[in-house]
């Protein structure tokens, strides 16, 4: 039992020292690109700081195998330079004994990301996204999905104008049960109801409309009209709604079901987020993955030599293995596979080729 608390201890420092540097080092370019990107607008360059610390952990959770492969790397290389394994070996236990810490602490690690840091990185995510939208455009967030529908916010000559729909087509370009209130510099100014409502180029094709004036000193009742089609301007775009989702990351792991729920009730396909919700639960299998692939050829001892070649092809592997489980998530938001299948086949190979080159090279 000690000597497993030995393995783990070196492991996390090998694994808790690389994400320090890690995270230093994107920090940086991510602040270089932001002030490339804000240098033609009026943010200052606190603004531009505040952004790249809240890109900050987003940027390392996407990196979290890699680190986890390299902290691998870090162990066994000094576990063959110091001929620890050595050591391990000639005491009658086989050099697989040594992977049970690792694997534990890269599990315990991938449950901390999902239950911790995943919130975390949505809430910090969703913050960037708003503020850089604000900074580069001057506008805010235009979509939100709620309990009682779709939410939408537009601008045009007159001022703003709130749109709620109970439900919309996939494409977001047809809108059902739909309100529209527009308001003014004093407040608001009309209210329409529509059964439907069309997104064109530059406008709203609405069907069966009711439109209520809302100026102060008139009855609306009074000056209510009633219209088969009618027309009203806008600036939204197809494309501009759909990116109002953002990404499945800016979620918490704990409010995805939930989100995905509203999304089938306004009419969208929660595919994506369905995705990203399996593979986020799968994250530790795939972790301990990176720990079995770069375990597999680095245990060794350096005087067999060709140790370079050896990380190499860790990292490599490692790097080709997060491709393909990259892949198999384009696949699955697209339908083109089973969602389950999407976020679970690439860990469970990845975990077994592990084992097998690491009992190949065992038996060797």
């Amino acid at each position: 039992m000690r000597l497993h608390f030995y393995f783990a201890r070196k492991f996390a420092k090998s694994f808790f020292g690389l994400s320090a540097v890690f995270i230093l080092l994107t920090t940086l370019i991510d602040l270089v690109e932001q002030l490339r990107r804000l240098g033609d607008t009026s943010a200052s360059f606190g603004q531009v700081v505040e952004l790249t610390l809240l890109n900050a952990p987003d940027g390392f959770y996407t990196i979290m195998p890699l680190v986890m492969i390299l902290a691998t790397v870090v162990l066994y290389l000094g576990l063959a330079r110091s001929s620890e394994l050595v050591v391990l070996r000639a005491s009658g236990r086989s050099a697989l004994t040594s992977l049970i810490a690792p694997v534990i602490v890269a599990a315990a690690i991938g449950m901390v990301a999902i239950s911790v840091l995943n919130p975390i990185v949505a809430a910090t995510s969703k913050q960037f996204s708003q503020l850089y939208e604000f900074y580069s455009t001057g506008t805010e967030e235009v979509l939100s999905i709620s309990s009682e529908g779709l939410w939408l916010r537009q601008a045009d000559a007159e001022g703003q104008t709130v749109i709620r729909a109970a439900r919309a087509n996939p494409q977001a370009t047809v809108l059902y049960d739909v309100s529209f209130i527009s308001y003014g510099m004093t407040g608001p100014i009309r209210r329409i109801e529509a059964q439907s409502a069309t997104l064109g180029a530059g406008n709203w094709r609405l069907t069966d409309a009711t439109v209520w004036p809302l100026t102060a000193g008139i009855n609306p009742e009074a000056q209510v009209q009633n219209h088969t089609e009618l027309t009203l301007s806008s600036s939204l775009t197809k494309e501009r709604i759909l990116e109002g989702f953002g990404k499945p990351s800016a979620i918490s792991i704990w409010n995805l079901p939930a989100h995905i729920d509203q999304l089938s009730q306004a009419g969208f396909s929660p595919r994506r987020h369905a995705v990203w919700f399996q593979m986020e639960l799968a994250k530790p299998v795939f972790l301990i993955a990176m720990v079995l692939v770069a375990a597999a050829f680095t245990m060794r001892h350096v005087r067999f030599g060709k140790t370079g070649v050896s990380v190499l092809s860790a990292v490599m592997l490692g790097f080709g293995l997060y491709y393909v489980r990259n892949f198999a998530q384009i696949l699955g938001e697209n339908g083109q596979i089973p969602v389950v299948l999407a976020a679970w086949a690439p860990p469970v190979a990845s975990v077994m080729l592990g084992l097998g080159i690491l009992l190949h090279m065992e038996d060797g």
